[in-house]
């Protein structure tokens, strides 16, 4: 069995999920798994090993400015010409299946040349109308167009449907939550001087900043960092609690392991917005607007959160794709919400 794997680089969401995903695929010696990365420009790419000899395509990727999503610098700002020939471009005739995780060179190819194509990823739950994820049709039709797909497999904190997994989490070593004064930032959508302004209130505790803006540097209680996977995953483990965007991985990977978890939803960005309104209505994590300091100190002095134990995902779908994906997604559905629970901490 020949797999194309594509992955969306905007965020390092997908890339941590696809790094999980890779190591599943060890397990699996009848697989040969190719990777595609597009989204992101290949400089900016880091720890990428697991990936071997990638391919990379410019893709598509949401333009931001000053912490929002901005519709004319996506429109004018992506390069479609080029995008349509790496569609036109990309010969699939050697793999038996492609997956992408919201990669759309891939997902159109595969489109184009009647490849069976399997959506894996957080934006595939949106492709059926939830109330615990708010979206319009128009969003939800955005969505599917995006990087569409024969076989959806959404992933969701909690069981909304036959067509949603559980998170495949990376998995971080001694991760367990430490009661502390130390707090993971990750905040890459948002200009470095704001997030850094608003942590300057809080002297007595210790923030670890991850921002692609920046380089190591100290500012007394801050500390910042360039993006780093083994980097990011100390200070995960060191953390008491992660501020970060809305996204659905570092959330996860907060929520698999019992840190609490204060979100800023990405303005003008309905997945994250919909992600932090699921996140307070659940009571899974706490949630600011705009970069405030009484959220954030509110927070600061809140001692409880909550732990989602879910099953090891990444190896059930690797033995999956492995057979062909020729069971339904509802089976693996059902077999893996079984073993999942949620577990209320405090100090």
């Amino acid at each position: 069995m020949k797999i194309l794997v594509g992955i969306q680089g905007t965020g390092n969401g997908h890339l941590s999920r696809c790094h999980a995903l890779a190591q599943a695929f060890i397990a699996e010696p009848s697989l040969e798994v190719d990777y595609l990365v597009s989204g992101r420009a290949r400089e900016k790419l880091f720890d990428m090993e697991c990936f071997g000899d990638y391919q990379w395509r410019q893709g598509l990727s949401f333009q931001v400015r000053e912490g929002r999503i901005s519709v004319l610098d996506t429109i004018s700002q992506n390069p479609w010409a080029q995008f349509w020939q790496d569609v036109r471009d990309l010969d699939l005739s050697s793999y038996d299946l492609v997956v992408t995780d919201f990669e759309p060179v891939t997902a159109w190819a595969a489109r184009r040349q009647g490849v069976r194509c399997i959506g894996l990823g957080r934006q595939y739950a949106f492709f059926k109308q939830s109330a615990a994820l708010p979206t319009n049709i128009l969003q939800r039709s955005m969505l599917r167009q995006f990087a569409p797909c024969d076989t959806a497999v959404g992933m969701h904190w909690e069981d909304i449907g036959a067509h949603v997994l559980p998170p495949l989490i990376h998995h971080i070593p001694n991760a367990e939550p430490i009661l502390g004064h130390e707090i993971l930032v990750y905040l890459p959508f948002e200009p470095l001087p704001q997030v850094l302004a608003l942590l300057q209130s809080f002297p007595e505790y210790q923030f670890s900043v991850y921002h692609p803006e920046t380089q190591r540097a100290n500012h007394g209680h801050i500390q910042c960092f360039a993006p780093s996977r083994q980097g990011f995953a100390e200070a995960f483990a060191r953390a008491e609690g992660v501020i970060a965007n809305a996204g659905f991985e570092t959330a996860s990977e907060a929520l698999a392991y019992g840190k609490k978890l204060l979100v800023k939803p990405l303005s003008g960005q309905f997945e994250q917005l919909a992600n932090a309104h699921c996140l307070a209505t659940r009571r899974l994590a706490s949630v600011m607007e705009s970069l405030n300091g009484n959220y954030v100190e509110q927070w600061l002095e809140q001692r409880s959160s909550v732990r989602m134990e879910w099953p090891d995902v990444g190896p059930v779908l690797a033995t999956w794709l492995a057979s062909g994906a020729k069971d339904s997604v509802q089976s693996l559905h059902e077999r893996l919400w079984q073993s999942t629970h949620r577990i209320a901490l405090s100090a």
